[in-house]
């Protein structure tokens, strides 16, 4: 079951947090938490809790961030896997302005070290 935790950071920024795994079984309940034309103007869609799992997974994503685009909003996706970035930027290289860089999580801190070391 996937959720979505809502919260608004002190410059208005709406943010989603994403609770369980996005994936074909999924993709109808997740676009159902995002309200597109009543959000404000930046918008962050947060994976700490959360893995994009497959196809249908990554072309919601995507048709997702196309909406608040078309609408001349700002996204932000943030603690996105290694593995789930490539496959959206393959789909999709214009989200690579989209996806946060840096990791500020330290429980991601420690899974991306043990998966760096048993590389």
């Amino acid at each position: 079951m996937i959720r979505a935790r809502k919260r608004f950071k002190d410059d208005g920024t709406k943010v989603y947090e994403i609770w369980g795994p996005l994936f074909f079984g999924a993709v109808h309940t997740f676009n159902s938490k995002f309200d597109v034309r009543n959000d404000p103007d930046k918008v962050e869609i947060d994976f700490i809790e959360s893995k994009v799992s497959d196809h249908s997974g990554i072309e919601a994503l995507n048709n997702l961030v196309a909406k608040y685009v078309d609408a001349g909003k700002s996204i932000q996706l943030k603690h996105l896997s290694p593995e789930c970035k490539v496959l959206l930027l393959k789909a999709n290289p214009e989200l690579d302005s989209m996806i946060e860089a840096s990791i500020d999580d330290p429980r991601y801190h420690v899974v991306t070290d043990l998966m760096d070391s048993e590389v």
